[in-house]
């Protein structure tokens, strides 16, 4: 199976990228091809619904950034995985730039993928990431992908902070299990 995993941390080493790490260690050891794109050190404009897309039946984003490698990967996976840290109880903005960017090519990607969610929070209330897990939810059912888990992990501000959790092997065995 190939997966396309989009990682919205600007840290190259947090807790997201850890979690993300783990993730990829565990679906490669069960075979599968991985992709990772860290859509925070990427160049992906923002959506400004301008309708070129949709413009003709030939039609592309205005926009040839980043973007055009990411949905060319999109169009041939077979899952998604999506990463981001929880800031302000919400997708953070590196990502869900990416993720506004669907708009433009989601005929080519609506094809009954899977897909699963990883998040990280300092916060270690599940309320602060109950409207990322929601978004998450209502695109994957606009895009009729299957979710195949969610990880959420809580009080988790720096990668030191996951040492005595369960979140990395939460992460992993949500990989290796796909």
């Amino acid at each position: 199976m190939k997966i396309v995993i989009l990682s919205g941390s600007p840290h190259k080493n947090g807790t997201t990228a850890k979690l993300v790490d783990s993730f990829i260690a565990g679906a490669n050891e069960s075979g599968h091809e991985t992709v990772r794109f860290d859509t925070a050190f990427l160049n992906v404009h923002p959506c400004i619904a301008c309708e070129k897309c949709h413009s003709s039946d030939d039609a592309v984003c205005a926009f040839q950034d980043d973007m055009v490698k990411i949905g060319k990967e999109l169009a041939t996976a077979d899952c998604i995985a999506f990463a981001t840290p929880i800031y302000y109880y919400g997708i953070c903005a590196q990502l869900k730039a990416v993720i506004d960017r669907f708009y433009a090519i989601e005929s080519s990607i609506r094809k009954n993928q899977k897909t699963v969610f990883i998040t990280a929070m300092a916060d270690d209330r599940p309320e602060t990431v109950n409207a990322a897990n929601a978004s998450y939810k209502a695109a994957i059912e606009w895009l009729e992908w299957k979710d195949c888990g969610i990880v959420n992990a809580f009080a988790c501000s720096t990668a030191a902070d996951l040492k005595g959790t369960d979140y990395e092997e939460k992460a992993y065995m949500l990989g290796k299990n796909l």
